[in-house]
């Protein structure tokens, strides 16, 4: 007999990916991430496309750091909150709003950037701050409940304040605000939104992760040190706002120290699986960025000169914030699932490769001709993305690995979080 397996119908797909905030928003991310990408790469290859009334450069840090990395953001947030607090999850009514905004706000923003339609980016800018604020006002509703006690989440959620700050920031420029505040929108969007719930939720997460899977392993994480991390990156911030620029190293060099001993404190003495080193191999850029930060700050200050360009904030965004975009939502979207807690391969070809082009992006800074080498970075990061980003839209659009299974075979026991669920 002639057996045929027929695709998923669109109401099961749309089911599927809709199913947790994590799925739904990891889509949107994944999707976002490419359809951004792609609009660099083509632009900076000079394709035909209208001249944004900004800088191109400054649109593509507006992109990837208020739509882009925020759905994944929102995504995570969306699933722990309730799991730290013992709360309900969320339902979709919690998520819906947040994805649509999210979604709509780039796919508007990107149209305007193809059209040159000034309405679009209007539009694109008002939906992106619908889907952050009701992203916000869930959070800030699962805190009161909270009575804001869990320490890490009041932390995630000064970050989004800061990042709906920024937002604000671009939006008040639309509406004929100064210039200067499309800078401070980017400002913001690096450390004061993206670096301060990178370090929150490594803080919370990592030794967690370590101390399931390496044996002997210290779970340490002491309050003061976020704390200290935290204000660092504030006061870089608020350096950088003030065009302080020659006096970065105040805040950098005390900065790069604490994330260089919190990192030699968090890595394991023993072997320890994939999935887990590159976590550490992520966050190792963190020191190396601020050292390279303060490098350049100490030098404008001696000599007057901007000797590494953006290769800092490259080393920060591709380094750091690229590296654990990999790292966690490969981890999220294995252990959420059904699948086992395995890096793979198409995922170590997409975290090697963004080591070897962070490295490539900080020295192109260093060329006397640099756009040749900027085409090819940007067009290098859609080939090593490519991959893991299809491959994690198939594992959010599909039911668990697991359903199906025979309910009479017990699942192997496990502590809570082995299953690779947030502690």
């Amino acid at each position: 007999m002639d057996i045929r397996v027929l695709p998923p119908a669109p109401t099961a797909l749309l089911g599927a990916i809709a199913a947790a905030p994590h799925r739904l928003l990891f889509f949107i991310g994944a999707t976002n991430v490419l359809a951004a990408m792609t609009w660099w790469a083509l632009w900076l290859a000079g394709a035909a496309l209208p001249t944004p009334t900004l800088p191109a450069g400054w649109v593509h840090g507006l992109l990837m750091q208020y739509q882009v990395l925020p759905a994944f953001i929102f995504g995570f947030l969306l699933t722990v909150f309730p799991r730290w607090m013992g709360l309900e999850s969320a339902t979709r009514w919690h998520y819906l709003p947040v994805a649509f905004g999210i979604l709509s706000g780039q796919a508007l923003l990107l149209a305007s950037l193809s059209t040159g339609s000034a309405m679009l980016m209007h539009l694109g800018a008002i939906n992106t701050l619908a889907g952050w604020g009701a992203g916000a006002l869930i959070l800030l509703a699962w805190l009161r409940q909270d009575r804001f006690r869990t320490w890490h989440a009041n932390a995630c959620f000064a970050a989004i304040t800061l990042g709906f700050i920024g937002w604000l920031c671009f939006i008040a420029w639309l509406h004929g605000g100064d210039i200067r505040l499309v800078m401070a929108a980017n400002r913001i969007g690096t450390f004061g939104l993206l670096l301060p719930i990178y370090l929150t939720v490594a803080h919370r997460m990592f030794p967690f992760f370590a101390r399931n899977v390496v044996l002997g392993y210290q779970d340490w994480r002491p309050l003061p040190v976020l704390a200290a991390m935290f204000a660092l990156s504030l006061a870089h911030l608020l350096l950088e706002l003030s065009n302080a620029l020659a006096w970065l190293w105040l805040a950098d060099l005390p900065l790069a120290a604490v994330a260089a001993y919190t990192l030699y404190r968090w890595w394991p003495r023993r072997a320890a699986p994939a999935l887990l080193t590159v976590l550490f191999v992520g966050f190792a850029w963190m020191p190396i960025a601020m050292l390279l930060y303060a490098t350049q700050s100490l030098w404008l200050l001696l000599g007057d000169a901007w000797i590494l360009g953006r290769g800092p904030l490259h080393a920060l965004s591709l380094g750091m914030f690229g590296s654990l975009l990999v790292a966690m939502v490969t981890r999220v979207t294995q252990g959420h699932s059904g699948r086992p807690l395995e890096l793979g391969s198409v995922a170590l070809f997409a975290f090697v490769g963004m080591q070897v082009l962070t490295v490539f992006r900080i020295v192109v800074e260093l060329l006397p001709q640099p756009l040749p080498w900027l085409q090819a970075a940007a067009f290098g990061w859609l080939a090593v993305f490519l991959p893991w980003v299809l491959r994690s839209l198939w594992i959010v659009a599909t039911p668990r690995a697991d359903e199906g299974q025979d309910a009479r075979v017990p699942r192997r026991p496990g502590r809570p979080g082995a299953a690779g669920k947030p502690g």
